[in-house]
């Protein structure tokens, strides 16, 4: 991949259709620099380099726990409990974690981060709490696990914005971590130094590789960490799990005495730097409050639904201006239509109305693809979200050519693309101006499935 500093050649490019800032344009042509960022942006131009049909700024993906990817299809068993929940699931997790190792980890990231390409993200946002050995015991370098999902990037060429997480205790009460979380444990001394080495990680990367900030949730972090946390890397990006299950709000109710967005909301200095993830529970006051604050809803909706998390109270939300992003979270399936899909159709669902997210001017897939847009570049701490001169060149070309698109004007290119498509009309994808997927496919698509594979054996050996 490409090397930090290393020059990529300037890149014209020419759609014959394009989202901008102001709206749909037509015969646009954007100039990609040799520092990956857009240089200029015109609209009825003259074709002049590669020629693409429909092109669209590209959305970070916002929440991603890459390793997980590697145990979809192994939770859908009926289990021993009464009712298989989120808490069910988590014990599985944790059992598959206990086996992977930092080459397996490394295998893994670089699937996940490829098949986000392939989906037409640009950037890769890795909540990475996977930080030691089984037992707990710190590798005898402390970022090695965040060497692997940055190398990961190196080889796959997506955007990395790296959360390291700090992780301190198995509930509210403090008690001490079970056998399944010692992996993610930090004492607060030890998530400054592993915060130092994440960024240390990322130094091998292009510039417009990031690091954010990620305190796990109000049940795994003390209020003096979250303090902490809450201090550190000023500007940048700072994401945390909130309000995901019952038992996790009344636990926080149980604890603290409020439930756990009124207790943020009361002792922590929310601003846009914030993204809270998944949001399934929340009156709809909190919701109206947390949503004025300019935090992003980190929504993540197949794994929401995949863990029966409940729905986010999106109409709410919208109304009072909330912004919004799309992650793939657990990456049991890696999809970014199929998230905004199956987001608007929650709300349809429990609200038994249509074209939910739909405004008077915008149609709900352009609604939905815009609020992924900024929420994503914000979530991220990324120069991204619009075709824009200065802006990174994270884009995604998609093809017209075919039963899904073809006739579609305006909104409905994006209405059909994402209620109608699917990723597959994904063909080109670049992330700060790498021309990572071609055609549909990602440059080292054989290989990187080759060591996937061979990851997945040596796995079943040792499960």
């Amino acid at each position: 991949m490409i090397a930090p500093g290393k020059e990529i050649m300037v890149t014209k490019l020419w759609a014959q259709r394009a989202l901008l800032p102001d709206g749909w344009a037509e015969d646009v042509a954007v100039t990609l620099g040799g520092d990956g960022r857009i240089t200029a942006v015109d609209a009825n131009a003259a074709p002049e380099g590669e020629r693409v049909e429909l092109l669209l700024p590209s959305v970070a993906n916002l929440h991603s726990h890459a390793f997980q990817r590697a145990m979809a299809g192994l939770s859908e068993a009926k289990g021993s409990e009464p009712k298989d929940t989120f808490w069910t699931w988590r014990q599985i997790m944790y059992r598959f974690l206990d086996v992977l190792t930092p080459e397996d980890v490394e295998a893994i990231a670089a699937l996940v981060q490829m098949e986000m390409l392939e989906a037409g993200y640009a950037t890769n946002v890795e909540f990475h709490y996977l930080h030691h050995q089984p037992d707990g015991t710190h590798y005898a370098n402390l970022g090695e696990m965040s060497e692997r999902i940055a190398a990961a990037a190196s080889r796959t060429g997506i955007g990395l914005t790296l959360l390291p997480v700090h992780y301190q205790f198995g509930g509210i009460d403090g008690r001490a971590l079970g056998s399944g979380q010692r992996r993610f444990g930090t004492t607060p001394d030890e998530f400054l130094r592993l915060a130092d080495s994440a960024e240390a990680a990322l130094r091998h990367l292009p510039a417009d590789a990031g690091l954010g900030i990620a305190p796990h949730s109000l049940r795994a972090v003390s209020k003096e960490g979250l303090r902490m946390t809450a201090a550190m890397r000023p500007g940048r990006p700072m994401h945390m799990h909130l309000a995901e299950q019952i038992p996790e709000v009344e636990e926080i109710r149980a604890g603290y005495g409020l439930r756990p967005v009124e207790w943020v909301l009361e002792n922590c200095p929310v601003d846009d730097r914030w993204t809270f993830i998944h949001l399934t529970h929340m009156t709809d006051d909190e919701t109206t409050r947390l949503a004025q604050t300019g935090a992003v809803a980190g929504l993540c909706p197949i794994t929401e639904s995949s863990l029966g998390d409940g729905i986010f109270n999106g109409t709410v939300w919208k109304d009072a201006g909330g912004r919004m992003g799309f992650g793939s979270d657990s990456n049991i399936r890696i999809s970014l239509t199929e998230e905004m899909r199956t987001m608007e159709y929650s709300q349809r669902l429990r609200d038994t109305a249509r074209a939910i997210m739909a405004e008077p001017k915008r149609s709900t897939g352009r609604v939905l693809y815009e609020v992924a847009l900024a929420g994503g570049a914000s979530a991220a701490g990324r120069d991204s979200g619009a075709i824009r001169a200065g802006n990174w060149g994270d884009l995604v070309a998609v093809s017209l050519t075919n039963p899904v698109m073809a006739g579609r004007q305006a909104d409905t290119m994006l209405d059909s693309l994402i209620f109608a498509g699917s990723d597959a009309l994904v063909r080109d994808v670049w992330s700060a101006g790498r021309h990572v997927v071609k055609n549909g496919q990602h440059r080292e698509h054989d290989a990187i499935i080759a060591d996937y594979l061979a990851t997945i054996s040596r796995l079943q050996e040792r499960m």
